[in-house]
């Protein structure tokens, strides 16, 4: 059986994966039925309304690739808490390329079926704009 963390591990890896791969069925299976998702200045709460939420901030956008690395992760039986840095790259379907650098903020549990799913998840951005990286830092915490 796959220890927590790694478990934890795997979460994050498929919702990367399910990005870049446009298969919403699979990125809306990361997330806990009463999950809350802070992105870009919203607050979405329900893997319903995230799922809608996110379909409409990618339905510009022609292909994206996100990298999750250097996650922390502390556990504390079926909950725990996560931070990773990410860099993503996208273009949009004007074709004009994009690169997102941040930090997830991230609470798991452990949900009934013992899948981890996110119970919250944060985006805390460094830069979203132009692949130059010529747009001014987005303001930290």
């Amino acid at each position: 059986m796959q220890d927590d963390e790694s478990a934890i591990r795997d979460l994050v890896s498929s919702y990367c994966f399910a990005i870049a791969e446009r298969d919403d069925k699979a990125w809306a299976d990361t997330w806990a039925e009463d999950a809350e998702w802070v992105v870009l200045g919203s607050k979405v709460n329900g893997r319903e309304a995230i799922l809608a939420h996110y379909q409409r901030l990618v339905g510009g956008v022609s292909w994206v690739v996100q990298h999750a690395n250097n996650g922390l992760i502390e556990l504390d039986g079926d909950a725990a808490r996560g931070r990773w840095q990410i860099i993503e790259y996208l273009q949009s379907a004007k074709g004009r390329g994009g690169v997102n650098i941040a930090r997830y903020r991230d609470d798991y549990v452990r949900c009934a079926d013992r899948k981890w799913r996110f119970a919250r998840r944060e985006l805390v951005t460094t830069h979203v704009g132009a692949a130059d990286l010529s747009a001014k830092p987005s303001k930290s915490e």
